[in-house]
């Protein structure tokens, strides 16, 4: 089974955005994926917007381009502080992270 299709998706749109208040720095995510993924000057993770701005607000969230959408399910299953979520855009559904039961 595909990621997309074990997360729901095909042919849909998911997005990710990053708990800052969870995130250990530790850059495992920017690893995994550095199109979406940047450490700041902080040492911690944000998400990049599609003009490869950091996203800095609290709860902002950036589109997970298909191609390397294991890359990026990768890092949330990955991540030590658990504070990376990815989410249907559709109905807001977190189909990886540390919410999904």
């Amino acid at each position: 089974m595909s990621v997309q299709q074990e997360a729901g998706v095909e042919g849909g749109t998911l997005e990710v955005w990053i708990d800052q208040d969870l995130c250990t720095g530790d850059g495992i995510c920017a690893q995994y994926a550095p199109e979406v993924f940047e450490l700041d000057i902080d040492g911690l993770a944000y998400v990049k917007g599609s003009d490869d701005e950091l996203l800095q607000a609290p709860g902002a969230a950036t589109r997970v381009p298909l191609p390397i959408l294991s890359d990026v399910v990768d890092s949330a299953k990955e991540c030590p502080g658990e504070c990376i979520h990815v989410r249907r855009v559709a109905d807001g559904v977190e189909v990886y992270g540390p919410d999904v039961e």
